[in-house]
């Protein structure tokens, strides 16, 4: 089994971490070649691209011109150390030993704009690039189109070398229309949370990313293989609801925040 989840905009590249065997990213050439590109954009380009502050504008264009390789412990992090957020809070992956983080490489997954995909222990240095920015390449119109089958054809063969053909999606949808579901040889299965609000279960944004956090992370604590397990996550409340939920689409719900 593999999960895939979306990164965060918000970084962390200050806190302490712990010493780990560190990996470098598949697609490290293609993100070289986005950078390239990206650094032809003055700070008020990145901005109106970006639709992000001047100030965010000025910070993304020194990162881009700052960003070189080779990737190592004193100009990277691992990038599941290095990302913060609704997900990221609730994966707490600052707490994980390393066991946990073994198991996470094996079979966590992190789908990035600039770096396609990542796993746990990659090394990353700070960009912020969303899957849907409109950011026309050398390779098409937008990031869709630059990744075009790559990301589909790794996690076929990472699938493989778990011998699964199972894929649970704990991404945005922004992130994972860069993957081709027609092309995945595997099942996919989404989880979905609602909390009750006014009588009815709802997606609540915040409190869904997070459980989609907190989901990954009880799937590296339980070492979880097989997807039919996650149906036990009881995090925070939250249960699983047969009754809302299909083959496919497994429907999580809970009647009050904790």
């Amino acid at each position: 089994m593999l999960i895939v989840i979306s990164p965060a905009k918000t970084l962390d590249y200050d806190s302490e971490i712990p010493e780990l065997d560190t990996t470098q990213p598949e697609f490290l050439r293609d993100s070289a070649t986005l950078v390239k590109e990206l650094r032809a954009l003055g700070p008020q380009d990145i901005s109106s691209l970006m639709k992000i502050s001047d100030k965010l504008g000025v910070l993304n264009y020194d990162r881009f011109q700052q960003w070189k390789r080779p990737f190592t412990d004193r100009n990277a992090r691992p990038a599941l150390l290095a990302f913060k957020g609704d997900v990221y809070t609730g994966l707490e992956a600052e707490t994980m030993g390393k066991r946990d983080f073994n198991y996470a490489q094996k079979h966590l997954r992190m789908l990035s704009g600039l770096y396609g995909l990542l796993r746990p222990l990659d090394l990353m240095q700070p960009y912020r690039l969303e899957m849907g920015t409109r950011f026309a390449n050398s390779r098409g119109k937008n990031l869709y189109e630059f990744w075009d089958g790559k990301i589909t054809a790794a996690l076929n063969e990472q699938l493989q070398g778990l011998k699964s053909r199972e894929l649970v999606n704990l991404a945005s949808n922004e992130y994972f229309k860069a993957v081709k579901p027609k092309q995945l040889e595997a099942e996919v299965i989404t989880p979905h949370f609602r909390d009750l609000k006014n009588g009815e279960y709802k997606m609540i944004s915040f409190f869904a990313k997070k459980a989609r956090g907190m989901m990954s992370r009880w799937a590296i604590d339980n070492r979880v293989k097989k997807a039919a397990e996650l149906k036990d996550f009881d995090v925070a409340g939250y249960a699983y609801n047969a009754g809302l939920s299909n083959v496919n689409d497994w429907v999580f719900t809970r009647d009050e925040a904790q």
